[in-house]
């Protein structure tokens, strides 16, 4: 049985169990996510969104073949088995051409969709909820739905050319904002009704049916739900078991079908044990990830600060911030505010927009200056008790190597142990 179908089933039948989505393409998130399944023996579920990995390339500069290759190399490098890793898409559909009117912008969508099945993606996200140039805002349920169920077919035939079957699992719903969390700051978010969660579920069933695919209806193992959780730039919204029992009983009424909860990076530990038991079984999880990766990276630089030499030292930071100046446009919209405050979201926001710019070769450079720097001289044990307390437990306790990069790995598993405990897959 597909694996995704497997532990929804396992989840209906009663169980406490779920699956945590890492969306990043990170080589260091990579590495990370698939060291930890390969401890807890469990599948890993990596997925792309379609800012990061699109036909064209993406921010990452990926196609779909490539983000498949580049997951694929480094899990037979590590000896992950590869039949326990499931690629996802997440947001697919016209969020990159908005700009664009509707007929051009689905026909991109299409080409996306195809671009992800055919290179063996097998969970989609289906969204078309945005509006394009010459579309009403917002979009009515009943269009969205059709523009999915349009590319539920575009994926089915895709997969039927490609493999001569099709086992792909599909994802509904988006009442979450921009992917990467909310561009400003929240006071509260409001949980997703029962009713409008209900519709949604009915009008796409309706537009598969129309669309002439409904016998992958029963595949569609994900609705997107606003289940009360955000964060922005400073805060988080924690989980309130209580506001969403109503919405969480809501999926007891459909076979397959569970809860896909976005924006779930920051939440206290316990908020994932109740979100898998209310059903928000599907976690998803990206920006904290890399912010737990830049903590470590920051951290490193305050080390090498104080042991080498400013002229011979890797200036990382330094660089970071030259390059998000000199190029705002993965920021400037989402950060607001006068100069300092500017200045302090691009290092320490939760949204964390650092992430699109790690692939900068300067940067990139400056990142194995630093490593190079600190693995040659060392690390004295108090400094990386001073920066990094956790991973100096990690080293005394033998668990990992006074590395920089085994700090960095480790620092992002701390993020993704929670997860793991919370799903059922830690040991």
């Amino acid at each position: 049985m597909n694996t995704l179908l497997d532990i929804v089933k396992r989840h209906k039948s009663g169980e406490q169990n779920g699956i945590y989505s890492v969306c990043s393409a990170h080589p260091f998130v990579i590495e990370a996510a698939i060291l930890q399944a390969l401890h807890d023996s469990s599948p890993l579920l990596i997925e792309a969104t379609s800012n990061q990995v699109d036909q064209y390339g993406g921010y990452t500069g990926m196609t779909p073949v490539d983000f498949r290759n580049f997951v694929f190399n480094m899990a037979e490098e590590l000896n992950f088995p590869v039949e326990n890793l499931i690629l996802g898409g997440d947001h697919l559909g016209p969020n990159r051409w908005q700009d664009l009117p509707a007929s051009e912008a689905m026909l991109k969508a299409d080409a996306l969709i195809a671009a992800y099945v055919t290179a063996g993606f097998k969970k989609i996200h289906l969204d078309c909820s945005m509006s394009c140039a010459d579309d009403p805002v917002p979009l009515s349920d009943e269009v969205v739905a059709s523009r999915a169920a349009r590319l539920a077919k575009v994926a089915e035939n895709a997969s039927f050319d490609a493999f001569g079957t099709s086992d792909i699992v599909y994802v509904i719903g988006t009442e979450v904002p921009v992917p990467g969390g909310a561009a400003e700051e929240l006071e509260g978010v409001e949980v997703t009704s029962p009713e409008a969660a209900k519709k949604t579920i009915k009008c796409h069933q309706q537009a598969f049916e129309q669309e002439g695919v409904s016998n992958c209806w029963s595949r569609v193992i994900g609705l997107v739900v606003q289940p009360g959780v955000e964060f922005d730039h400073t805060g988080v919204i924690d989980y309130c078991a209580e506001s969403a029992q109503e919405l969480s009983k809501v999926v007891d009424d459909y076979e397959n079908l569970l809860f896909e909860a976005h924006s779930t990076d920051y939440q206290p530990d316990q908020a994932y044990h109740e979100l898998v038991s209310d059903h928000f079984a599907i976690l998803k999880v990206g920006p904290a990830l890399t912010f737990a990766m830049r903590e470590a990276l920051y951290n490193l630089c305050a080390i090498e600060e104080e042991i080498i030499p400013k002229v011979y030292s890797s200036n990382l930071k330094e660089q970071i911030e030259n390059k998000m100046c000199n190029s705002p446009e993965y920021w400037q919209k989402y950060y607001q505010g006068d100069e300092n405050a500017q200045r302090f979201a691009r290092s320490y926001s939760f949204s964390d927009r650092i992430r699109y710019y790690w692939p900068d070769e300067n940067i990139t450079s400056a990142q194995d200056k630093l490593f190079n720097n600190l693995s040659r001289s060392g690390m004295p044990l108090p400094l990386v008790s001073q920066y990094l307390p956790g991973q100096f437990n990690a080293v005394r306790n033998g668990e990992i190597k006074s590395s920089p990069k085994a700090f960095v790995i480790d620092k992002i598993q701390q993020v993704l142990r929670v997860y793991s405990n919370a799903c059922k897959f830690s040991k």
